[in-house]
């Protein structure tokens, strides 16, 4: 009999936070499961063209500003099912998984008391520290600096005690591009290789108009 060969590893997705200059990983949130769909929009940023300006009107002034839309879900029937392997579960749920996502949108408590001490005595401008750089990783081929710009939770099932066992997280993102990050940053350079990436793809083919029904060009 024919041995059916083995299907390849799905790689999971998540989060990786490092430092705010790029040089030592804090943490990784990884998907418990990868998202069915991935929105994406990118918004181009043309030169400002006032009537008559037949010069900038083909001119691009930056990358266009790119978001994301993504949702994922957290559920914690198979870890419920062997109670004594997965003590934590039992305890809190899906409570950590959540915690992972939303402490990445939330400073510190610690940072937030700090500020509230120097407030307290008398500086008058307290500016919040640096947050992590934050990376959202799709596989080896894309690790894109991003913020979060928005966090959408839905709880859907709970235990005896009330902790949420089933949900689903709706997360919106902006990629980071070379205008919101300094040359010479991880940021910087993840997002320049991604850049570089892309058009490599896109010049895979040469021109070839015939491809499109014509002649020649027109």
């Amino acid at each position: 009999m024919t041995a059916i060969p083995r299907s390849p590893k799905t790689l999971a997705g998540g989060f990786i936070l490092m430092d705010a200059d790029g040089k030592a990983v804090l943490r990784t949130v990884a998907f418990q499961y990868n998202p069915d769909t991935l929105t994406r929009s990118l918004a181009p940023r043309a030169a400002k063209v006032e009537s008559g300006d037949r010069v900038e009107a083909l001119r691009l002034v930056g990358p266009p500003v790119e978001t994301l839309k993504l949702e994922i879900e957290l559920d914690a029937a198979d870890r419920l099912e062997h109670p004594q392997r997965n003590p934590e579960t039992v305890s809190d749920g899906i409570a950590p998984e959540l915690a992972d996502l939303e402490t990445i949108v939330t400073p510190r408590a610690d940072d937030l008391d700090a500020a509230n001490r120097l407030a307290a005595s008398g500086t008058l401008e307290v500016l919040p520290l640096p947050s992590p750089l934050v990376l959202l990783v799709l596989g080896r081929n894309r690790a894109l600096p991003v913020r979060i710009t928005d966090l959408s939770v839905v709880e859907e099932a709970f235990d005896p005690q009330l902790n949420p066992i089933r949900a689903r997280v709706s997360i919106g993102l902006r990629i980071l591009s070379i205008d919101d990050l300094s040359y010479g940053t991880k940021g910087a350079e993840l997002f320049m290789t991604a850049l570089r990436r892309r058009e490599r793809l896109a010049a895979r083919k040469p021109a070839n108009v015939q491809s499109l029904g014509l002649d020649r060009a027109p």
